[in-house]
């Protein structure tokens, strides 16, 4: 097919490479930063790949749902919704997990990719406890990358309106992530 890219360095060579910041700004573990973020989150997106195909999920719940066990580990109840289970399925056939945390009026989200596992330990099922309502598992998610997304995506659907004095800009999460690393000028 003409005009079709198919290798990374035709794909390369269409975007060139991602600037300094960019790439700093992944990170192995959840930071303080992402910590917040997560704290704060009542929504997020699931994105799984397993052998039969692809699935987003949305979850969501009060802020805080997500819960931190560590800098490495997110704990995700999962509630009783319409038993398709595609992302658990996915997971059992592959435990690659893409997260996307969103915070309603916030225009930057924060992407947190890893491995899952499914547990249904009583003592961990315990602790998400709703309504008087046990999740029928949670999800185990250990953090391999993890990165403040920009904003422009959002900005450019018009998700929600936002206030630009209550919330920090992409240059200064990127300066509080990133820190005192010398960088050059391009965001």
């Amino acid at each position: 097919m003409t005009n079709t890219i198919s290798t990374i360095a035709e794909l390369e060579a269409l975007y060139g490479m991602p600037g300094e910041r960019a790439s700093l700004k992944q990170i192995d573990h959840l930071d303080a930063l992402g910590q917040r973020f997560v704290a704060a989150a009542p929504f997020l997106l699931v994105a799984t790949c397993g052998t039969t195909g692809m699935d987003c999920s949305p979850r969501g719940d009060r802020p805080g749902f997500v819960e931190i066990g560590d800098e490495h580990t997110l704990l995700l109840p999962d509630r009783r919704g319409n038993n398709r289970i595609d992302s658990m399925r996915n997971l059992i056939a592959n435990p690659m997990i893409g997260l996307l945390f969103l915070i309603p009026g916030v225009h930057q989200c924060l992407r947190v990719n890893g491995r899952a596992r499914i547990s249904t330990e009583p003592s961990l099922l315990s602790r998400f406890v709703l309504d008087g309502a046990l999740p029928t598992s949670v999800l185990v998610v250990h953090v391999e990358q993890a990165f403040v997304q920009c904003s422009r995506a959002i900005l450019r659907g018009g998700l929600w309106p936002v206030d630009p004095e209550q919330v920090p800009g992409l240059a200064a999460l990127l300066q509080e992530q990133v820190g005192s690393k010398e960088l050059s000028s391009s965001l």
